[in-house]
Formats: structure tokens, sequence, C-alpha cells
């Protein structure tokens, strides 16, 4: 009776265990892999660059006080892009909260600082790219839009279409409650004064050139643009350009800031890009896309594929600018080859850095 008992409580003993071991064994196995997840997830690289125009920025040409403004919007930009990065958001949406602060300030040709037309008003045009689906959006000629980046993810995330212009791109934001505003909005002392000398140096060069019985040259006019590369902690890369182009710009010109492939490109194959400098040269090279090619099917680092398209195409062609550019492993590359490029970055790897002037 005693041998019973005991092969009946063993039994007993065996049919717990064989329960309880499998329910032990499972949430140790999910222990040890939400820990590898969360490892991984910490080693992944992430982060963002931006650019504020490349052009003739040099210590000569800056007050100590709009180097400073410009230093400390800079810097907003990237902590506000790299807030939601390190939250564990998308890289598109730091991209675009980037690019808003920027375009809401009036120190730079974009939203908020954009230069004037010759007709007086501001005309701008933006673009961003998923560099996971590849899917983007863009926008041209617009007039009322208080942040076209923003217009231009709406074109991306609620219409078949990749880029939309003028008045029907603007039709289309109201229709999904974009916020307009008036063209005066984005007047601005320092743009309206820049445009009324570039005008009369216009002149100058027309009368000279009539008088000379030769075609008139193109006086320097006043560019820039905002852009912003980035990647997040799910490896996927994003890139938004946006302008207010050329002061002076006639005939509903558009530069390269809305061309995709251009201004403008992401594909988390390679690399995330947005360029800045004279639109034309960057549209003939398709700039952005020549060093996503160069990098996927040359094999090239991020660094290689930016300098050689920089500083060898897009200069033996006669054009000034540079590019920002973010890798699928987080490497950076902000190359120009104009005077200086306002410029900076934030990885989970290296602190803010802000750079306006001299060398990459």
């Amino acid at each position: 009776m005693r041998k019973t008992c005991l092969n009946i409580d063993s039994l007993r003993t065996t049919l717990r265990w064989s329960i309880v071991f499998p329910i032990l064994a499972a949430v140790v196995l999910f222990a040890v892999k939400t820990g590898r997840a969360q490892d991984a997830e910490t080693a992944r690289p992430f982060g963002l660059v931006i650019h504020g125009g490349a052009g003739s920025i040099s210590k000569d040409r800056i007050t100590p006080e709009r180097e400073a403004a410009y230093q400390a919007k800079l810097q907003e930009a990237i902590e506000a892009g790299y807030a939601i990065l390190e939250g564990g958001g998308s890289s598109f949406d730091a991209v675009e909260t980037t690019i808003n602060i920027m375009e809401d300030s009036p120190l730079f040709n974009a939203g908020k600082g954009a230069v004037f037309s010759n007709d007086g008003t501001n005309e701008m045009d933006a673009s961003i790219m998923d560099g996971r689906t590849l899917n983007a959006g863009a926008v041209a000629s617009i007039k009322h839009i208080k942040n076209p980046i923003s217009l231009a993810r709406l074109v991306l995330e609620n219409s078949p279409h990749v880029m939309l212009v003028g008045a029907g791109a603007e039709e289309f934001g109201a229709e999904h409650g974009i916020e307009k505003v008036s063209n005066y909005y984005f007047f601005t002392d320092r743009r309206w004064k820049s445009l009324q000398r570039t005008i009369a140096k216009q002149d100058s060069l027309n009368k000279a050139a009539s008088e000379a019985g030769t075609p008139a040259k193109a006086a320097s006019t006043e560019k820039g643009t905002v852009g912003c590369a980035a990647l997040d902690k799910q490896g996927n890369l994003a890139a938004g350009t946006s302008t207010g182009g050329l002061t002076n710009k006639r005939w509903g010109r558009v530069g390269d800031s809305p061309i995709i492939g251009a201004g403008t490109y992401a594909n988390n194959a390679t690399c995330a890009v947005s360029g800045t400098g004279q639109g034309e040269y960057f549209m003939r090279l398709l700039v952005a896309h020549d060093i996503h090619a160069r990098m996927f099917y040359q094999n090239k680092a991020l660094a290689d594929a930016a300098k050689e398209v920089i500083h060898g195409e897009l200069t033996k062609l006669g054009g000034a600018g540079g590019i920002i550019s973010i890798d699928k492993n987080g490497n950076i590359a902000m190359t120009f080859n104009t005077a200086g490029m306002f410029r900076g970055y934030r990885t989970n790897s290296q602190p803010v850095t802000v750079q306006m002037y001299g060398e990459e």
C-alpha cells in the first residue's frame, strides 16, 4: 500500500513538471530572445544629417550675431529630429520635423525665408523620399503653403502621383487640411532687398550686353536650400529637401530640389541624400541618384561616391554646390565644392556637430 502511494506521488510530481517545465522553458526562451532583440536595436546605428544651403559662406561675410543664430537654429533642428529617432520614431518623421523647423526660420531660403521671384512673389519647391518603399512625393511652384515639405509628404501618402505643381498642388493640400497662408507670410526685408539688388545688377548687365551686341549674362542670384537625410532604428532611410529657389527667377523656373534623383534620393540598399546648389547642374547629372548608383553598382563607400560626384562630375561641368548624406550603416558625408555649407549631424555614436565654413 505504501509503495502504491509512493508511485502515485511520483507520478503526480512527474506530471506537474511535464506541464510546468515547458512553460518555464518558453518564458526563459522569450526573455532571451527579447534581450537579444533589444541589444540588437541598441547596437543598430541611427542618426541624421542636415544642410541649410551651400555657397559663398565665409566668416568675413557673416556677423557674429548671425553666425550664432545659424548655429542655434541648425542645432535645434538636429536635436528635434534626433529625438524622434532616439524614441524609436521613423526616419520619415524625423526628416519632415527637421525641415519644418528650418522652413519656419527666416534664416534659410525655404518657407519663411524664401527668396523672391522676379514678379515679387515667393515660389517654393520640396520633395521627400522613403528609402524603404522608394515612394516619393514632390511639389513645385508653391506660393501659399506654410511648410512645403509637409505638402510633399501628403502627395506621397495620399495621392497616386509623385509630383504636383502650382495651384493644383495647393488645391490638393487644401482638400487634405494642410495649412495655407498669404504669400505675404514669406516676406522678409532681407530677401526683398536682395531682389532689388539683383534686378539692378541684371539691368546693368543687359544694357552692357546690348551695347556690345553680345548675349547678356545672368546676374548672380542668391540661392540656398534646406535638407535632411536620416536613418532610424529599424534601418530605414529617408531624405527631404525644401527651397525657395533662385532670387529673381522667372517663367516658373523649378530647380533640382523637387526632382527625385537630382536633389533628393533615398534607398535602404545604400544611402539617403539631399543636395543644395545650382539646380540646373544637379538635374543634368542626377547628383543624388549618382551617389547611390556608385555605391550600389560599384560597391563604393559613401564618402568616396560623394567625393567623386561633387568634386568630379559636378565640378567638371561647372556646377557649384554640395550634398549631405547618411548610409545604411550610419556613416555621414557632407561634401561640397563651395566656400562653405551650413551643415550638421548627430548619430547614436557621435554628438551634435554644426559646421558652416571651410573644408568638409
